[in-house]
C-alpha cells in the first residue's frame, strides 16, 4: 500500500474494506498521479468544512469519493475499465466542489464543472502511460455515465449515489455507523431494471426499506438553507475574486482549497478578504419571503438528490416505492419539501463583484470619500 491508503483514518479504512474486502492494488498507481493528488486536497462536502454552520465530521476528500466509487465499482464488476472510469469521474472536480457550478448558474443539476475531464486526462503523461501501458484506450474511461453500474440518471442507485450517501452519512450528516453500512451494502447485487439494464439492486425488501428511512434523514441536509446559501457564498466569492483580477478560473482547477482561502485572507481588497472573514465566523442562516437589504441575501434553489432502488422479488425487479408503502412515504415527504423559491441570509452584508468594472467604481467612490 502506498502512502495515499496509508494516511487514511481508521474509519475510512474499515470502510473502504467494506465497499471492496480486498482493496485492488493494481488501482494505487493510479490514485497516485498528480491530478488524482490534487482533488486529494478538495473536499467532498463542497466547502461547508469550512463554515461554523455545519460540524463535519472529519475530513473527506473528492479523491477519497473518487476510490470509493471505483471501489463499488470492482467489487461487482471486476472490470478494470469501469472502475477507472469511475476513479476518474471527478478528475476535473474544482475547489469547493459544486459551488463552482453555483458560480455557473447551474445549482439544479451541477454537471457544469465536467467538461474538462478528457482533457486533464489527456494531458497527463503519467495516467496515459499507465493506460497504454494497460491496454486500456482513453475513450474507456473518461465518461463513467457509460457505465450505468458507475453513473445513472437520479433517482436510480448507482455507485456514485451510493458512495457519496455512505460518506456524507458518516462525515457530513452522521446518520449511520459502519455495522449499518455493511449490513446495507452486503444486501446489493446487480439485476436488469425496468429497461433491461444493469444496476445496483436490494435482494430484500425489508433492508432497502431501512436504507430509504435512514438516507430520507440525510436528503433534506443537502438542500437545507444553510448548505445552499454557504455554497452560494462561496461560488459568489470566487467569482468576486475572478472580477476582480485576484482569480483565474484555471486556479480553481489547479489549486488547493487551502491555497484559495489563502488568497481570500490575504487578498489586498479588505472588502473582500474581510467579507470571508465575516463568513468564516457566521454560524447561522437565517430566511426570509422578501429580499433583505443590507445583508447577504440570496435566493437559490439545489439540486434534489434522493434514490428509489430497485428489490429482487419473484417477478423480478421492483422499485421500492410500488412495494413499501412506508417507504413511497418517506420518499414523498422529502420530494414535498421546499428546496427553495424563499431568501436566505447571513448577518452581515456581501455585495459580489459582478464584473472588474464594480471594483473599478468601487475605487473611484473611495477616493471621493477621501476627498
Amino acid at each position: 500500500m502506498n502512502n495515499y491508503y496509508n494516511n487514511l483514518n481508521d474509519e475510512v479504512k474499515e470502510y473502504f474494506s467494506i465497499l471492496s474486502p480486498e482493496f485492488p492494488e493494481w488501482l494505487l498507481e493510479y490514485i497516485n498521479t498528480p491530478e488524482m493528488e490534487r482533488i486529494g486536497k478538495i473536499s467532498m462536502s463542497c466547502g461547508t468544512d469550512y463554515s461554523k454552520c455545519f460540524n463535519v465530521k472529519y475530513w473527506y476528500s473528492n479523491l477519497d469519493h473518487s476510490v470509493g466509487v471505483a471501489l463499488i465499482i470492482w467489487n461487482f464488476t471486476h472490470d478494470k475499465k469501469q472502475t477507472l472510469a469511475g476513479l476518474f469521474h471527478d478528475i476535473a472536480t474544482p475547489v469547493f466542489k459544486h459551488c463552482i457550478d453555483f458560480m455557473n448558474g447551474d445549482s439544479e443539476t451541477q454537471e457544469s464543472t465536467e467538461e474538462r475531464t478528457t482533457d486533464i486526462i489527456k494531458n497527463s503523461k503519467r495516467i496515459m502511460w499507465l493506460l497504454e501501458r494497460d491496454g486500456i484506450k482513453l475513450q474507456d474511461v473518461d465518461d463513467y455515465k457509460k457505465y450505468p453500474i458507475a453513473d445513472n440518471d437520479t433517482p436510480k442507485l448507482s455507485a456514485d449515489r451510493f458512495e457519496y450517501t455512505f460518506a456524507s452519512g458518516l462525515t457530513f450528516f452522521r446518520v449511520w455507523e459502519l455495522d449499518k453500512i455493511r449490513k446495507i451494502y452486503n444486501n446489493i447485487t446487480i439485476a436488469k431494471n425496468e429497461y433491461g439494464i444493469d444496476e445496483l439492486v436490494f435482494k430484500d425488501k425489508e433492508v432497502c426499506e431501512e436504507y430509504i428511512s435512514i438516507i430520507s434523514k440525510l436528503w433534506p441536509e443537502w438542500v437545507s438553507d444553510k448548505d445552499r446559501t454557504v455554497m452560494q457564498f462561496l461560488a459568489d466569492m470566487c467569482k468576486s475574486m475572478n472580477n476582480a483580477g485576484y482569480l483565474t478560473i484555471d486556479d480553481l482547477y489547479s489549486l488547493s482549497e487551502s491555497e484559495i482561502i489563502n488568497k481570500f485572507l490575504n487578498c489586498e481588497d479588505s472588502y473582500l478578504s474581510e467579507s470571508f472573514k465575516k463568513f468564516q465566523n457566521a454560524n447561522t442562516v437565517y430566511q426570509s419571503n422578501s429580499k433583505i437589504q443590507d445583508k447577504y441575501c440570496v435566493n437559490v434553489k439545489a439540486k434534489t438528490r434522493y434514490v428509489v432502488p430497485l428489490v429482487l422479488t419473484e417477478d423480478g425487479t421492483v422499485r421500492i416505492n410500488e412495494i413499501s408503502e412506508k417507504a413511497n412515504n418517506e420518499i414523498n415527504t422529502y420530494l414535498s419539501l421546499p428546496k427553495g423559491g424563499y431568501y436566505t441570509y447571513f448577518d452581515f452584508n456581501f455585495i459580489p463583484y459582478e464584473s472588474a468594472r464594480d471594483v473599478y467604481n468601487k475605487e473611484l467612490c473611495e477616493r471621493e470619500e477621501e476627498r
